[in-house]
């Protein structure tokens, strides 16, 4: 079976960009010549629906948004939107910091596993780990904190 030119996709069209003025003589060969959106398209090489929508905001523009939101009204509402979104960002975090404050995820010190010596058994200490002490002295504690601080200086 060959393929036909109706069965090829047609390629896409590159997006380009206009600037104003350029869309203010299109929008006013259709608004104010009484030209269709159709030929205006085919004229100057637009697609139908880029032109609509340019003649839509230009009708909304000049009847001061009777037909529908202004230039500056939607300039307005992206920038709210832009903002509003900012925010819920910023309360997001608020929320999930407060969260964390109030229900801390871990402890705040991990208990060491410590053996005591008097009794022979492990005990949960929180802080330091301590260590037995090789000869304690009369009266002397039975054990020190590993590393430079000491809690007891055994003699």
């Amino acid at each position: 079976m060959s393929r036909t030119m109706a069965d090829t996709p047609k390629p896409r069209r590159r997006r380009r960009q206009f600037d104003a003025d350029f869309k203010e003589q299109a929008v006013r060969l259709v608004l104010d010549e009484g030209k269709s959106v159709g030929a205006v398209a085919r004229d100057l090489d637009l697609t139908e629906t880029a032109l609509r929508e340019w003649v839509k905001r230009a009708q909304a523009d000049r009847t001061k948004g009777r037909t529908g939101l202004t230039t500056a009204e939607r300039e307005e509402l992206a920038r709210l939107r832009k903002e509003n979104r900012q925010l819920r960002l910023e309360r997001e975090i608020l929320k999930n910091r407060s969260r964390a404050m109030i229900r801390p995820t871990s402890r705040p010190e991990t208990p060491v596993r410590v053996r005591s010596l008097a009794r022979g058994r492990d005990r949960q200490l929180f802080g330091v780990e301590l260590e037995p002490v090789k000869k304690p002295g009369p009266g002397a504690a039975c054990a020190h904190v590993s590393g430079d601080v000491q809690t007891d200086d055994p003699v």
